[in-house]
């Protein structure tokens, strides 16, 4: 079985910043406080110390990235959510529309930050998404014309037959959109990054020091074991691991599980074979199969169970099934590493961001379901122009209300396994299949 105490990933394996800071043992007043160290936590806290908010705590219950933020498959890729036609009831063709325009934000976001502070990430350009049928080749031609009208500048390109080769060495897929402004990166090196640069603002951030209590009003009170924040505002960032401590919050999300796997460190001829390109791959599919080459010549690669929730019993075997499909080739690879973990989702597979009902001042951002480590850096600009007093996005996108997950307690298998087939079934409709 599956545990998610303390894994050992390929990113705790590989990281390059040897960043550890004290748990809270003082009594500290603050303008924010933030609670949760993955990429909105960190990212928002420093979106907000560029601003000129200077006196900002942040909170993580055990160690930056141990959630999400350093289990994924570290994919720079295009979009906010699975599909943005699920939130136009609840905002409108206008407000669609504005979410649209920085739904290709965050790979410019990411090169800009790393830029910037000289973050040692390990960026790559290069990103297919895969298609298996003429169906799918439809939707990935009218992507193409979205994102060349958002990225002009970028090379993106539909190919499809003998032309799909010249980016990855697979006979799995009939067609790819190729998007060369896109790519991946070693996530948790990235957002050690950040938050060295988010501590050189002038921020505090501190570890192993989860939230025992929070009380609101004009000012709040977080409690700690050993200490207190009080703070003028707070954000809640917390996402599969919110682990109750809002009810609110949690009522309106639902744990899922992913799962990825590392090879051994392989040739460059055989990568080569892989990715000419040395990027980046997703089908589009509703559960997709996901898998990048890494800077030290391996392949990770990830994938969720496509209907019935369960945790296979060998992570390794199960993954090594799914990579074998796409590159029958590898059979004798050597796998090293094998990880997963929960990752958190929204009934409409949108963030959530907002205040909570009756706390102005208490600000929340969770459920990327799955798509995290790009639109989170998107995301976390709107949450900062929000905490700071709001923007047209903000206002777009916090009018969304989070709908509740009823019975997650009990029966959290039964409603991931309807939501998936509900997900396959609408593939269908939408060009996904």
């Amino acid at each position: 079985m599956l545990s998610v105490e303390t894994p050992t990933t390929y990113y705790t394996a590989t990281r390059k910043y040897d960043l550890k800071f004290p748990d809270l043992d003082q009594v500290i007043d603050t303008e924010v406080v933030v609670i949760g160290g993955g990429f909105s936590g960190v990212n928002t806290a420093l979106e907000l110390a560029e601003r000129g908010v200077k006196d900002i705590v942040l909170l993580e219950s055990r160690y930056l990235g141990f959630g999400g933020s350093g289990r994924n498959g570290g994919h720079v890729m295009a979009g906010i959510g699975h599909d943005l036609e699920k939130i136009r009831k609840s905002v409108g063709d206008e407000g669609l529309q504005a979410v649209f325009e920085i739904s290709d934000l965050g790979a410019s976001i990411i090169r800009e930050r790393i830029a910037k502070y000289d973050i040692d990430a390990d960026f790559r350009h290069g990103y297919g998404y895969m298609g298996f049928n003429k169906r799918q080749g439809k939707l990935l031609q009218s992507w193409e014309k979205e994102f060349k009208q958002l990225s002009p500048n970028q090379d993106i390109e539909y190919l499809e037959g003998s032309a799909v080769k010249s980016i990855i060495g697979s006979d799995y897929y009939t067609c790819v959109l190729k998007h060369m402004g896109n790519g991946h990166i070693h996530s948790l090196n990235m957002l050690l990054g950040a938050a060295k640069a988010l501590v050189s603002l002038g921020a505090r951030i501190f570890e192993n020091t989860p939230a025992l209590e929070v009380t609101y009003g004009d000012t709040i009170t977080v409690r700690t074991a050993k200490g207190i924040v009080r703070a003028q505002k707070i954000l809640w960032s917390c996402g599969a691991f919110l682990d109750r401590m809002e009810p609110y919050l949690d009522k309106r999300i639902v744990n899922t599980y992913a799962y990825q796997l590392v090879t051994e460190p392989l040739p460059t001829s055989l990568i080569e074979q892989i990715s000419p390109i040395r990027g980046a791959f997703s089908d589009i599919r509703p559960v997709i199969d996901y898998y990048r080459v890494t800077n030290e010549n391996r392949v990770l690669f990830g994938s969720a169970t496509k209907v019935l929730e369960y945790i296979p019993n060998d992570l390794k075997a199960w993954n090594r099934g799914l990579m074998l499909k796409v590159f029958p080739y590898l059979k004798d690879v050597k796998i090293d590493l094998a990880w997963g973990g929960p990752m958190e989702c929204t009934a409409n597979l949108f963030p959530q961001i907002g205040t909570l009902p009756g706390h102005p001042n208490a600000f929340f951002v969770q459920g990327y379901s799955g798509f995290g480590v790009t639109p989170s850096h998107v995301v976390s600009q709107v949450v900062a122009q929000g905490i700071l007093g709001g923007s047209r996005h903000w206002d777009v996108m916090s009018s969304i209300k989070p709908a509740k997950v009823v019975g997650k307690e009990n029966w959290r298998n039964v409603i991931c396994t309807l939501g998936k087939i509900s997900h396959q079934m609408a593939g269908y409709t939408n060009g996904r299949r």
